[in-house]
């Protein structure tokens, strides 16, 4: 077996790449990357591409059609990631995460790449109110983050060939990583709880959100490279996750205060509502994907983080401003001009 991880330097690349080496230590494993996180190591004592035989960087946008010979799969975690930057960089948001996935899809199939797979994302669903969703329930993209990902899905789609294309739609990332984010709900909630022993709720509570942690993540990935046509399909868009991790934002809040002795919860009861707020059904990837299920609970993830954040001697009150936050990272390199508003390297 031989893997391609695209994007693997950013805070879910590192998990996958070392459950893959893992579970596959006869397998060779390579990572493209930009590199604009490439810095933002948190705790780890070396770098998480020590498990990869070679690292390649590039821009997702210019990956050439050779480079994806002799693969036997290909993993898509390249993306500008969250709803800020995808509103900062609404162009580019959709040229990185959509464009250049069904590109780079249709160069893996050509190159007889066995396994395309793609982390797409439960937001897809936007505001859905009533039962959880369900893979064929109608989606409604809010922001270009998501109108990128259900983008990508529609035109992967139409890739034809042999090639089993999986697109993960994974719900909210959360845990430790090796370049760890706060710019994510319970990360927020566990920084803030540390740093100030105050949780600030900044909508009314009520909002619904999966979570999955980025182990968890990574184990659904080495489902998905193996995924052969006859289990889900050819082409399969899946929720992925566990129907026990949706939660209400204010339980969250909750369980992180209980974890954190001493801290307090303020909840903006005034606040609008939520562009984003849903329950997923997770029952067709509990079918599908047996051996590769979520371990990680809602307690295993925030316990992961505090000692993560504890370990790092995390005590930032301003960490909303901090190297930590992915757009605070983007706009650093911009402001120092070596990257460009199209976000491209200068230098």
């Amino acid at each position: 077996m031989k893997i391609l991880i695209i994007g693997n330097m950013g805070y879910i690349g590192p998990t996958v790449v070392r459950e893959l080496a893992y579970q596959h230590p006869n397998a060779v494993l390579h990572g493209y990357d930009n590199a604009y996180f490439a810095h933002c190591l948190t705790g780890s004592k070396c770098l998480p591409e020590r498990y990869l035989e070679k690292q390649f960087f590039g821009d997702v946008r210019n990956i050439s059609e050779d480079m994806l010979e002799g693969y036997s799969a290909v993993v898509q975690l390249a993306a500008v990631s969250n709803d800020p930057m995808g509103s900062r960089f609404a162009k580019v948001t959709k040229e990185i995460n959509q464009d250049a996935t069904v590109l780079l899809a249709k160069y893996a199939a050509k190159a007889g790449v066995k396994n395309f797979v793609f982390a797409s994302s439960c937001s897809v669903y936007g505001v859905a109110s009533g039962a959880p969703r369900k893979e064929n329930d109608p989606v409604a993209p809010v922001t270009d983050y998501a109108k990128s990902k259900i983008g990508s899905e529609n035109s992967l789609t139409d890739i034809d060939g042999e090639m089993v294309i999986t697109s993960l739609r994974f719900a909210t990332a959360c845990g430790m990583s090796d370049r760890l984010r706060l710019d994510l709900v319970l990360n927020d909630f566990v920084a803030c709880a540390l740093s100030q022993r105050k949780i600030t709720v900044l909508s009314d509570g009520t909002p619904w959100r999966p979570l999955i942690d980025v182990a968890d993540m990574a184990r659904a990935i080495d489902w998905a490279v193996q995924r052969k046509a006859n289990n889900g399909g050819r082409i399969l868009n899946i929720n992925t996750g566990s129907n026990e991790r949706n939660h209400q934002v204010r339980d969250l809040a909750s369980a992180v205060a209980d974890a954190v002795p001493g801290t307090t919860i303020s909840i903006n009861t005034d606040a609008a509502v939520d562009s984003r707020s849903y329950q997923v059904d997770f029952d067709l990837f509990a079918k599908l994907a047996p051996n590769h299920q979520p371990q990680m609970s809602l307690l295993d993830s925030i316990d992961g983080l505090i000692k993560g954040l504890r370990r790092m001697q995390f005590s930032d009150v301003e960490f909303r401003t901090s190297p930590l936050m992915r757009l605070r990272v983007l706009q650093s390199h911009i402001d120092s001009g070596d990257l460009s508003e199209s976000l491209e390297w200068s230098k």
